[in-house]
């Protein structure tokens, strides 16, 4: 690659996304991503404060990229159609971009989370679970429901964990859906019916 000239910071970020998928997201740095671009560390100063802001960035990066996944996988779709487009729109993306999926739950200030793509998936949870009847009281919890089924599976998978049985990944997938959506249309209304 080029030497110092024509560095932005987009393209630090870019080719960090690109390293977190190839390598995994904990192997970049700003020392690799200076071997990658053939300068001193020194030089990326000038385009990144330090490397927790690399992280961030990379971080918002992968939810800016989930967000626009999600958001044309759910385009004119509702309930339970809009469910499977939207989980199958995070296990692909997953699968795509499996560095850049670990970069999506870096930890953000409040301040910056406030203010990434990360709002606009919780607020497409939301439109999907408004098929379903929940009350508002209840939208955290099946957002929540939703994301750790989301991550944990794609996360699973990703690491191998489905590989050795005889049961097709893509199977279990299904059957998760399809109780996803039994689940939803059968959720308690209130904490206290917990």
């Amino acid at each position: 690659m080029a030497g110092r000239a024509g560095l932005t910071a987009q393209k630090l970020i870019q080719a960090g996304a690109e390293m977190a998928d190839d390598l995994g997201f904990e192997q970049v740095t700003l020392s690799a991503l200076a071997r990658r671009f053939d300068v001193k560390v020194a030089s990326l100063y000038s385009h990144l404060k330090n490397s927790e802001d690399l992280k961030v960035r990379l971080a918002l990066l992968a939810l800016d990229e989930l967000a626009d996944c999600a958001g044309e996988a759910i385009a004119g779709r509702s309930g339970k159609d809009a469910l499977f487009a939207l989980a199958n729109a995070y296990r692909h993306y997953g699968q795509a971009h499996p560095g850049r999926f670990v970069a999506a739950r870096y930890p953000l200030s409040d301040e910056v989370a406030a203010t990434s793509s990360g709002v606009k998936l919780s607020r497409m949870l939301g439109a999907v679970l408004r098929a379903y009847g929940l009350v508002d009281a209840e939208q955290t919890h099946a957002i929540r429901f939703l994301g750790s089924v989301f991550l944990g599976y794609t996360t699973l998978e990703s690491a191998g964990g489905f590989s050795h049985g005889d049961v097709a990944a893509q199977a279990s997938w299904e059957r998760t859906l399809a109780v996803l959506d039994h689940s939803l249309r059968h959720w308690p209304q209130s904490s206290a019916a917990v």
